[in-house]
């Protein structure tokens, strides 16, 4: 009986986890072909001039970039920001006591305006930081009697870039008076470095970027902390503050401008790209902080379908997401243990009993199945998006789970431990050093 239990437990939640999965991938690669492009688009992006190809246009783009102890990235990423000749920059200094402050000095230019905070106000975490570049940017949108419907927020990290072009393919994705947000998908600029940044590259590239063009159908493509822009009009509706001390700012305020009616999107054709953490301790800690903020945004599923502006398989899709740290990743971490134990146990028993091994085989096969039928699938996936990268090294990193998996789920029960001790701490991304443009 309790053999039984534990074998439907384990059948729901991977169900569960690989169902969401290619709903959101079918979606995604439908929507590709609906935009009459393929998995290979932006394969070969380049990020140096995302201004280019920007012609006549009503909006006023302000990049609002949060730093603490940026030096080594931060002047590369304005200046690649400055490519387009109507963006104003807002470097946040959130009490860096590096060269931040002088090295944004330092670049001179009246398109460039730089906040300083000081402790003990300071390094309260990015939320806290992103609403005094806001302050900033609706001082100088008033002062220069800009229509504030018009006036676009774009969020990136100290070491993001925007591919060539993507101001001209996300703009006029606004002017659709629905869409409150743009989410861009993710590349990993030091894939090569070792295994570690290769397999968060084919995390966000394969698996992450084409669920969220699949959630994007919906209205409920996920923000996130790096090629984020929103509108302006949008964020005033959230009051002064409309980021939280979240650890997790920007699915909070995806989450709030969905219960104000705003549909959240993605685009195809633009992308940006960012540093991966190159050590197993510092991916813990990063995703420590993700899981905790992931299980913390979960309260908020009862706004969702208490809200009149969420459509019931918008409230459907959007709690299935929050679930995950709750309904798979925890549950499974425990199962999986149980699942290769028994697999074991099951085959010594009909070798020594003679009993039906082919039964036995097609449950492990239906297990295996469910399990790496996500990663597998991103496989393929991620093959085609990064043809420099030959199948048998895909294969590989979708079988890498394997060992990858305990990093997440040590860092899912971190997070956990630290809710049930009410730590709220907030541990900024060390940046690696890299040549400057």
């Amino acid at each position: 009986m309790i053999i039984a239990i534990l074998d439907t437990m384990g059948t729901l939640i991977l169900g569960f986890g690989s169902g969401c999965f290619f709903a959101m991938m079918w979606r995604g690669v439908r929507r590709l072909k609906q935009e009459g492009t393929d998995l290979s688009v932006q394969g070969d992006a380049v990020y140096e001039r995302p201004g280019q190809g920007r012609g006549q246009d009503s909006y006023h783009v302000y990049a609002v970039i949060p730093c603490l102890n940026e030096q080594t990235v931060i002047a590369s990423t304005v200046r690649r920001l400055l490519d387009d000749a109507d963006m104003t920059v807002v470097v946040v200094d959130d009490a860096s006591d590096d060269n931040t402050t002088h090295a944004v000095q330092e670049l001179r230019s009246d398109r460039v305006c730089l906040v300083r905070r000081e402790l003990p106000q300071a390094r309260l975490g990015k939320g806290p930081a992103l609403n005094a570049g806001l302050t900033q940017v609706r001082q100088l949108a008033g002062e220069r009697g800009q229509d504030r419907n018009q006036v676009i927020v774009l969020v990136m990290d100290a070491d993001g870039r925007l591919s060539d072009g993507a101001l001209a393919e996300v703009l006029p994705l606004f002017d659709n008076e629905r869409i409150g947000g743009v989410q861009l998908g993710v590349r990993i600029r030091n894939r090569n470095r070792n295994f570690w940044t290769r397999f968060q590259d084919f995390q966000f590239w394969a698996m992450s970027a084409i669920t969220q063009l699949g959630r994007a159908g919906l209205g409920t493509t996920s923000l996130g902390g790096n090629g984020q822009f929103t509108r302006l009009c949008a964020l005033n509706q959230l009051g002064t503050e409309p980021w939280n001390a979240s650890l997790t700012e920007d699915l909070d305020l995806a989450i709030s401008l969905s219960l104000n009616g705003w549909a959240l999107t993605t685009t195809p054709y633009a992308s940006v790209d960012q540093q991966a953490v190159e050590t197993v301790k510092a991916l813990v800690r990063q995703r420590t902080r993700w899981y905790q903020g992931h299980m913390l945004a979960g309260r908020r599923i009862g706004e969702i379908w208490g809200s009149d502006h969420i459509e019931a398989r918008q409230g459907l899709e959007i709690s299935a997401y929050l679930g995950i740290p709750w309904v798979l990743d925890l549950p499974w971490s425990i199962m999986w243990h149980y699942f290769v134990i028994a697999m074991i146990w099951r085959w010594n028993q009909a070798l020594v009993f003679s009993q039906d091994r082919v039964s036995l085989l097609l449950l492990i096969v239906v297990w295996y199945l469910l399990a790496f039928g996500p990663s597998l699938a991103s496989a393929f996936v991620y093959h085609k998006r990064d043809h420099t990268v030959p199948m048998a090294t895909c294969l590989l990193l979708s079988h890498a789970f394997l060992i990858t998996n305990y990093v997440f789920y040590f860092a899912a029960w971190k997070a956990l431990l630290r809710i049930l001790s009410d730590q709220n701490g907030w541990e900024k991304t060390d940046r690696a050093n890299e040549a400057t443009a």
